[in-house]
């Protein structure tokens, strides 16, 4: 038994971390793209393509090629993602100009599309019985690792060494996970299936598209808000933009927080607490919005947004994991597909919006977005119990 229990706690390890590097490459950008650019002789904004090459190759990969982790197995899926990865920082990090960083960029998103589905299928699959949701969760702690610790240090990278450092670390850090994971020693057959199920067929399993509907709302809610959270702290508040940094910091501790009441997700199930997140999190987005000229206030109701936030990943995520077996990396990488189109769509669908009328109103829409999922998933609390 306990041998059993250190293979898990090294499987967990190494799927947190590899969850952290693909976030920090995901959130390292925008910090890093002033040094990129003045070394490359662009504009930022030409350096932001990299964002899009990135953005767009993730949901491509969690479309198309996500369905492999089902037929390989996790462990192999997650090993040969990561060798992607790896290949894609080492070419993000020699790019002679622009172009080449786009292109590594897009690479290094099919990977990710890939290794995130199969991430979150991996854990899954070694979680003991009753225990699946504390598992999960201190998986996805990975993200706030990618916010609180890679976001720094990406910065302070940048400043210090280079910025070629930045994706240097984050091949060192790829190739560490890749280690770890090819010495698990779980060697599972992919789980059997009625049937490799093709897009279609996907979108037909029960639960599957209320709950992709739920997690674009959910996203472009948060996307939406985050993408001007920074600017508005910036130009409206008049702060330094190393304020906007501590938002993402509080809102990652609290983020991280949250792993303590994942637990009383298997005791009340998922279904249950799924419109209640999303109501709270509603919640928190009116109070970013009356608390929008007030960056106290907005520090404090980060940490908030990030305990709440964490709630709603995961059981999105706990929902479309416990649908089939058999297909649950090919679900997952759906909710991939659809997380990157509603981050890509949340910026710009509230970007006109907050010009306009400012972040208060902005929040409010998030907080009305959430509201709605929110009332679908108690709509369909049937379906997703039987899910």
């Amino acid at each position: 038994m306990g041998s059993e229990e250190n293979s898990i706690s090294a499987t967990i390890v190494a799927l947190t971390a590899s969850i952290a590097v693909i976030g920090a490459n995901s959130l390292a950008l925008g910090p890093i793209a002033p040094s990129i650019s003045a070394d490359l002789g662009v504009t930022v904004t030409a350096t932001m393509t990299a964002a899009g090459g990135y953005g767009l190759g993730t949901a491509g990969g969690a479309l198309w090629l996500s369905g492999h982790i089902d037929r390989l197995g996790v462990k192999r899926a997650l090993a040969l993602a990561l060798a992607g990865l790896f290949a894609a920082f080492v070419a993000s990090a020699l790019a002679p100009g622009v172009a080449a960083l786009v292109f590594a960029q897009a690479v290094a998103g099919i990977a990710a599309g890939v290794a995130l589905p199969a991430i979150y299928a991996f854990a899954a699959a070694i979680a003991p019985k009753g225990r699946e949701s504390r598992v999960l969760g201190r998986v996805i702690v990975g993200w706030t690792l990618s916010l609180v610790v890679g976001v720094v240090l990406s910065s302070l990278l940048a400043d210090v060494v280079h910025w070629r450092a930045v994706y240097a670390l984050l091949a060192g850090f790829t190739a560490a996970a890749w280690f770890r994971i090819a010495r698990i020693p779980y060697h599972a057959a992919p789980p059997a299936a009625s049937r490799r199920a093709g897009l279609g067929e996907l979108l037909r399993f029960e639960g599957v598209v209320p709950l992709l509907a739920i997690c674009f709302a959910y996203m472009t809610a948060f996307y939406g808000s985050y993408a001007y959270i920074g600017d508005h702290i910036h130009s409206m508040l008049e702060m330094p933009v190393r304020a906007a940094g501590l938002i993402a910091l509080t809102y990652g501790l609290g983020f991280g927080a949250a792993v303590f009441g994942d637990p009383y997700i298997d005791r009340f199930g998922a279904h249950r607490m799924l419109p209640l997140s999303l109501l709270l999190i509603a919640g928190v987005y009116l109070g970013l919005g009356l608390a929008a000229d007030s960056y106290v206030g907005l520090l404090a109701i980060g940490g908030l947004w990030g305990l709440v936030n964490h709630f709603g990943l995961h059981l999105i995520v706990a929902g479309l994991s416990a649908i089939d077996a058999g297909n649950r990396g090919a679900i997952l990488g759906l909710n991939s597909a659809v997380t990157y189109l509603a981050a890509s769509f949340g910026a710009l669908a509230f970007g006109p919006l907050y010009a306009a009328f400012g972040f208060s109103s902005l929040a409010c829409l998030a907080a009305a977005v959430t509201a709605a999922a929110a009332l679908l998933a108690f709509s369909k609390a049937k379906v997703l119990q039987r899910a």
